[in-house]
């Protein structure tokens, strides 16, 4: 009988403890080869530089949430895992600490080459014990993120009262009656708490949410144009963005199952590098498409049909944000000079909207200098900036140079809580300072220049 790969789940808020347990993982001798995919929420990578033994084993998504627009990054690294199986027999998923890792389980049964080769262990998340209570108070994606959970570990329970863990433990229980709860101090658990769980039950997470299996896209809309052979115009006005992403699919069908493999099929390649068109470039097929829409006016991108046939865009936005229409290109003109045209009727249109949305106030800001720190300017910045706004600042880290220090210094942080230790040997690579911020209204100029007084 053919053996799928076991895959656990790896997720918890930021500054949970992931990254520290994942290193136990990679460290202790249970006799498993496992590869891990991590995925950050940022411009910049910083938890692989984190990840001991992080050479081959560790693949990484960066700049993006795992649950909707990489989606399509997790298959594709998956499938490319496939072509190496017999250098691993276990993977490890850690998401986001952004993430509800509920679509991330929907991979593992919605893409038909993915459940044939892997099956879904478990989904472990790690809590906070010193912060929890605030960020499900104010977070979606921590509350789903012990709502999906078949482990749940009590990290830092070092840093809180017996009367107060008993209590969150019970709040967790009435948020989550099937999780086992395990109490940690810097995520030291047994792996046997982690790995080859066989906890997660599908028929279980259906009963609770019936909706588990109707996927998140990283577009919002699809329309179905029924096209005679000839070239045509799609226009576009002002719109909510300067560009918008795009995938134009030819001979798709109508009906609703057609539909959603042509959106499969899309996640796979929104996943893909965007190949970005300027007003007046030409629409390929089956390519992730960037269009420029910063220039004024009325922009037009061309395209041409050879056969009559119909054919469907997947867009990040909707037809209506844009007043997107297709026309003839006869007629294109018309329209750029102010006409309206006669622009064809999609024969369908499909919206497609996500479950759970993320906070638009939250966000990322990554600073990258080379050179050297002053240690005590940098403390000094450090703790005024974690004292004004360490309410709103979730998650702080990575990597400082000191001068007369031959070790790279690595710094992590959780609201007011912050630790600088040292790391690994610079050796010949080039003292790089990088730093990553996530929080809510971080004035990301006034940050940068603030750090930049802290370089010697």
């Amino acid at each position: 009988m053919y053996q799928k790969v076991p895959v656990t789940i790896l997720t918890g808020y930021l500054g949970s403890g992931k990254t520290t347990l994942l290193n136990k993982i990679l460290s202790e001798e249970h006799g498993k080869r496992i590869a891990v995919i991590e995925n950050e929420y940022g411009e910049v990578g910083i938890d692989q530089g984190l990840v001991i033994n992080a050479d081959e084993e560790v693949f990484e998504m960066s700049n993006g949430c795992i649950c909707c627009t990489v989606r399509g990054d997790l298959i594709r690294v998956l499938g490319n895992l496939m072509k190496r199986r017999d250098k691993f027999d276990y993977v490890l998923v850690e998401t986001t600490g952004l993430a509800d890792p509920g679509p991330v389980a929907q991979t593992f049964f919605m893409d038909d080459e993915i459940r044939a080769e892997f099956t879904l262990d478990g989904i472990v998340t790690l809590i906070d014990a010193a912060h929890i209570d605030q960020q499900l108070e104010r977070s979606n994606e921590s509350s789903e993120q012990v709502a999906f959970a078949d482990v749940l570990i009590l990290n830092k329970s070092d840093l809180v009262q017996e009367d107060s863990l008993v209590k969150l433990e019970s709040r967790l229980r009435d948020m989550n009656t099937m999780a086992r709860v395990v109490r940690s101090t810097q995520a030291d658990v047994p792996v046997d708490t982690v790995l080859n769980l066989s906890a997660f039950d599908l028929d279980q997470v259906l009963e609770r949410r019936p909706t588990f299996l109707e996927p998140e896209y990283p577009f919002e809309w699809t329309g179905v144009y029924q096209l005679d052979p000839g070239r045509y115009a799609m226009t576009l006005e002002e719109g909510p963005d300067p560009e918008m992403s795009l995938v134009a699919i030819p001979g798709q069908k109508t009906d609703e199952e057609s539909l959603k493999e042509s959106a499969e099929q899309c996640v796979r390649l929104y996943a893909l590098p965007s190949t970005t068109l300027k007003p007046g470039d030409a629409i390929p097929a089956n390519q992730h498409l960037n269009l420029d829409l910063e220039a004024d006016g009325t922009k037009s991108f061309v395209f041409e049909v050879q056969d009559q046939q119909t054919v469907g865009f997947y867009a990040q936005h909707t037809a209506e944000e844009f007043d997107l229409k297709i026309i003839p290109a006869g007629q294109a003109d018309s329209a750029q000079s102010g006409s309206s045209g006669s622009a064809v009727s999609p024969v369908k249109e499909r919206i497609w909207v996500a479950e759970h949305e993320h906070d638009d106030e939250v966000g990322s800001i990554a600073i990258e200098r080379l050179g050297n720190v002053d240690p005590e300017k940098l403390n000094e910045w450090i703790g005024r900036l974690l004292a004004e706004k360490g309410v709103d600042i979730f998650r702080t880290k990575g990597f400082i140079s000191y001068a007369n220090e031959s070790r790279r210094i690595v710094f992590q942080g959780v609201h007011m809580l912050f630790t600088a230790q040292p790391g690994t040997e610079w050796g010949d690579e080039p003292r790089r300072n990088q730093l990553v911020f996530i929080g809510r209204n971080l004035d990301e100029e006034l940050m940068r220049k603030e750090f930049d007084q802290c370089l010697i």
